[in-house]
């Protein structure tokens, strides 16, 4: 029974983390359709950003919400001054973010040193069994299931979300309709560079804060969300799901190399089975 609960907590911690990583991908990727090479370091500022907060003397919470505050700001100037020139251009826009990251890591580097940050958040610990866990990792997935559902709700019940998702869909007939597309475009943006700084300052106390952050957590983002589908919300929670269940259990057996090793071949083969991704079938009505 200790067995199956350390894999349970484990399972849940691993989708958490894929969930963390993937939700602000999963709006401009899978909705905008920019392939945004900085998506990492947009986490990586929100890291540095909430222990910025904490070294100010602000609360871990409030540096938290900080970072999505300003990296989602960051994100609507990257918007401004880049991604709204792209458009449709695939290729001189993997250039750009690519820039933008090599940018990015530098100046960090140069700010801050290549050493690792971190912030302290003491909850306490609890045990299951022979292994101890952080109560604060029970946070991290309170707060990964409060964005997926959160994202998920302004989509799909708000006037905002029909907008964003109409305009998305075909962006001539929402500007037809009096839409600002130009402004959907910026928000959604900037909203997608929220989820992911919030992520960053989330991870921050567990991760540590570090130039080459986002570098460890960027592929795993971006196969989750192409390995989701067309359907950027959904596909991203059921991909989050799978590979979080195949992490936690390889992780817990054999170790972080080799369940990272894993979810890569498992996502290899689920794109060679569905090549348009878990949602694939759902798109098409099938």
């Amino acid at each position: 029974m200790q067995q199956l609960a350390n894999y349970a907590y484990l399972v849940c911690f691993s989708f958490s983390i894929f969930v963390l990583i993937s939700v602000g991908l999963a709006v401009i990727f899978g909705m905008m359709r920019v392939i945004n090479l900085a998506q990492g370091e947009f986490l990586m500022l929100g890291a540095y950003v909430c222990v910025i907060a904490t070294t100010a003397g602000l609360s871990v919470w409030l540096g938290i919400v900080l970072a999505g505050l300003a990296v989602g700001l960051f994100g609507i100037l990257v918007e401004r001054l880049i991604i709204r020139h792209l458009y449709g251009r695939i290729i001189d826009t993997l250039l750009a973010t690519w820039g933008l990251s090599l940018f990015l890591i530098g100046g960090v580097t140069i700010l801050f040193g290549p050493q690792s940050e971190s912030v302290g958040v003491d909850l306490g610990k609890f045990s299951i069994g022979d292994i101890t866990y952080s109560i604060y990792s029970l946070v991290l997935m309170g707060i990964a299931v409060a964005m997926l559902v959160a994202t998920y709700a302004l989509w799909r019940f708000t006037r905002f979300g029909l907008v964003v998702r109409g305009t998305m869909q075909n962006a001539r007939m929402a500007a037809a309709m009096g839409i600002n597309t130009d402004r959907v475009y910026m928000l959604t943006f900037g909203f997608g560079s929220a989820l992911t700084g919030l992520a960053g300052a989330v991870l921050v106390p567990i991760t540590g804060a570090s130039p080459q952050l986002g570098l460890t957590y960027i592929a795993k983002a971006f196969i989750t969300v192409i390995a989701g589908g067309p359907l950027p919300l959904l596909g991203s929670m059921s991909a989050a799901a799978l590979f979080g269940i195949i992490d936690g259990i390889m992780d817990y057996s054999y170790g972080p190399v080799l369940a990272q090793i894993t979810v890569l071949l498992v996502a290899i083969l689920l794109l060679r089975l569905l090549p348009s991704g878990i949602t694939g079938r759902l798109r098409r009505g099938l």
